[in-house]
């Protein structure tokens, strides 16, 4: 039951990641094509990055599920067995460390700017807190995401982000292709 909720999470995580990537696109679109004919969102801009951050954010579990996030394993990918099993671990336990300091950091700063009453200082003025949702939420979807691959290893399974190795130059090259790793 908790393995389908997880899995929903940070599915959803990646499906409101492409979503603020459309609102992108929409915004910019609609400020370009709006100037030709004398419309204008005001602080279009600030919402374009806020969407930007909240995408950037909100993408990362859904990426690391899925080994598609840069990891660098040269050192990893030439150990086997229990070596390689406790690299992993160690890996994995320092990103779960860091990645609870900083999704406090972020889910404190958000609620100061709430409870402070923070206006952004652009053109319109809007609660800091609301375009701070998509950075604090990222993150701590992205620390659950790190914290669940760690009891899964530590369980003896193989990592989830981990991809098997391509069975042909053929597939390899598909791979490159696909935008992924080899």
């Amino acid at each position: 039951m908790i393995r389908i909720w997880l899995d929903r999470l940070y599915l959803f995580s990646g499906y409101a990641a492409g979503g603020f990537l459309v609102l992108i696109f929409g915004i910019m679109m609609f400020m370009s094509l709006g100037r030709e004919v004398g419309w204008n969102i005001p602080a279009g801009d600030d919402f374009a990055s806020w969407c930007m951050a909240a995408m950037a954010f909100l993408g990362l579990a859904h990426t690391f599920k899925r080994g598609e996030i840069i990891r660098v394993g040269i050192l990893v990918e030439k150990l086997t067995g229990k070596k390689r099993w406790a690299l992993e671990i160690a890996a994995l336990g320092v990103s779960s460390a860091f990645m609870l300091f900083f999704s406090w950091y972020a889910v404190s700063m958000t609620y100061d700017s709430f409870r402070f009453n923070d206006m952004a200082q652009g053109v319109l003025a809007v609660p800091l807190w609301i375009p701070q949702l998509g950075y604090c939420g990222g993150l701590v979807i992205l620390t659950i995401a790190v914290i669940d691959e760690l009891v899964h290893v530590l369980k003896g399974n193989r990592p989830t982000y981990e991809k098997d190795p391509p069975s042909s130059p053929d597939e390899f090259v598909e791979r490159i292709a696909a935008g992924g790793g080899g």
